[in-house]
């Protein structure tokens, strides 16, 4: 539908802009379901199997650390049966085991965004990833050693790990067109719930019938593997890749105008800083990922400790809320786009009606787990509110895109640097929370999060907005400058021509 209203709008713009016939043919070509022939479509997929590996690679210890940490009975030669246990770490070592990757991860954030304007994305990204994957089969060896060269080495992890989020922006603004920015970034983030439901259970039957070194050794090596495809298939740009056609990179290039020009656009650091728009988004990104990092550290341990699960089944019970997620995130987005395209909703009222009535949906159900605290009840409550967070991206995730067109990534970076603090104080949190590992303790985690998920609605409820702000606009393009021919308003002009295509 995007790239079909590109294509009309460019038709409508061709007299008055000058845009003869070729210029259309060039577009009218473009458009084809076979994404494999498109360039910019194999980045993306290669940008999905990227993110697949960030979240493997980051939630693998989740449940291999219930391996490590469990006490077995092993019978030796002589008939004498004694309980081995491969690590004696108790909640709080474990605790911290698991939020030290995050200790590395919040402070790269807006240092990876830097380095993509500097030196390109594409490596950026690549080698962040490259880096983790390397660093993951070293994990074994680390933990041998030391619980203190484990935590060392999770946190360089963290460090080249954390570029990817922010770079991610760099790679799409040599490679998106204007209007399939939202789809390509879409595609490309599902990799992350992907990663996550297919590592969560395969790293518990990797546990149990290869050992928990395994966990490391295939995840690294998957990791390794694709970071050689990446850097044989991926160019900085449409202009360095020798196997475009040239109607594609000339489609894409008359969509972005010249990357070059986004290079110089100065920050607003202070208006950025005191605007309360920005700081919903940041309170709503920290409430989201409290959620979102506690249960996913901590819900394989929970599991197996509290509900009864044996090891090889909660890293498919864990993952399951986050299948959930990654299947509605495609249906929120798009409901959110329709009922602007359709009129029913402003901007505004999409962002705050979504993120809020996600953050309410979880409230409730993570109120609903502490109190049933049984393995039915429990674990599809937890399924729901997790789920329902994916209505939530819908609101904070892309609300700095609203505004403010040209600083996106700066907001999004600043948020994101905010919202991991969760990362680093949740697990830990939770490991002295449950040092007995009683439901009642259990029950304390799930109310402080379904606390914090509530401080968050009620924060973006009053202070978000959908619209540019004074200090976004500049003399340099953004999209908000693509006027349609029919009208002064570029805004309405786009939701018109929508709702043509869409009848």
């Amino acid at each position: 539908m995007t790239q079909t209203y590109d294509v009309s709008r460019q038709k409508q713009q061709k007299t008055p802009n000058g845009v003869d016939d070729s210029d259309s043919k060039i577009l009218e070509d473009d458009l084809t379901w076979k994404f494999w022939q498109k360039r910019r479509y194999i980045v993306v997929m290669m940008a999905f199997f990227g993110f697949f590996n960030v979240y493997a690679l980051r939630v693998n210890l989740s449940v291999a650390i219930v391996a490590m940490t469990e006490k077995v009975n092993v019978t030796l030669e002589n008939g004498t049966e004694i309980v081995q246990q491969h690590f004696d770490w108790d909640t709080t070592q474990q605790g911290l085991v698991l939020s030290s990757f995050f200790y590395g991860y919040i402070w790269t954030q807006f240092l990876g965004g830097v380095l993509a304007s500097k030196i390109g994305g594409h490596y950026v990204f690549g080698a962040g990833i490259g880096m983790t994957a390397i660093l993951t089969l070293l994990t074994p060896v680390a933990a041998y050693h030391s619980v203190y060269m484990l935590l060392a080495v999770r946190i360089v992890e963290g460090v080249f790990e954390g570029v990817t989020f922010p770079c991610i922006h760099a790679i799409w603004a040599r490679w998106a067109p204007v209007y399939e920015r939202s789809r390509m970034a879409t595609i490309a983030y599902a990799g992350n719930y992907a990663g996550t439901v297919i590592a969560m259970p395969l790293s518990g039957v990797l546990a149990v019938r290869f050992g928990w070194e395994s966990v490391f050794y295939v995840f690294g090596a998957i990791g390794c593997i694709w970071l050689i495809l990446w850097f044989l298939i991926v160019r900085a740009g449409p202009e360095c890749d020798p196997f475009i056609s040239d109607n594609e990179r000339a489609y894409i290039e008359r969509s972005i105008g010249d990357p070059n020009e986004k290079k110089n656009i100065k920050h607003p650091w202070k208006a950025i800083f005191t605007s309360t728009a920005v700081w919903a988004i940041v309170a709503s990104n920290f409430a989201e990922n409290w959620g979102f990092y506690t249960l996913l550290t901590q819900l394989p341990s929970f599991l197996k400790d509290t509900l009864g699960f044996e090891v090889g089944k909660t890293g498919f019970i864990a993952a399951i809320p986050y299948l959930v997620m990654g299947s509605l995130l495609g249906i929120s987005g798009y409901l959110a786009d329709w009922s602007q395209v359709k009129g029913y909703l402003t901007t505004s009222q999409v962002r705050k009606y979504f993120n809020c009535g996600a953050f309410l949906g979880q409230t409730v159900f993570m109120m609903l787990a502490a109190y049933l605290l049984d393995p039915t009840g429990t674990v599809a409550s937890i399924t729901v509110a997790v789920g329902l967070g994916a209505f939530a991206w819908s609101g904070f995730i892309v609300n700095p895109l609203d505004l403010a067109p040209n600083h996106a990534s700066v907001i999004l970076g600043f948020s994101n640097m905010i919202g991991t603090i969760p990362g680093i104080v949740s697990p830990f949190l939770t490991g002295v929370i449950t040092k007995d590992r009683t439901k009642e303790q259990w029950q304390i985690v799930f109310f402080i999060t379904s606390g914090i998920y509530c401080v968050g609605c009620v924060i973006y409820w009053f202070f978000s907005s959908g619209e540019l702000q004074p200090w976004a606009t500049s003399k340099e393009k953004s999209l908000t400058n693509l006027e349609s021919p029919t009208t002064k308003n570029p805004k309405e002009g786009i939701k018109n021509e929508a709702m043509e295509m869409d009848e």
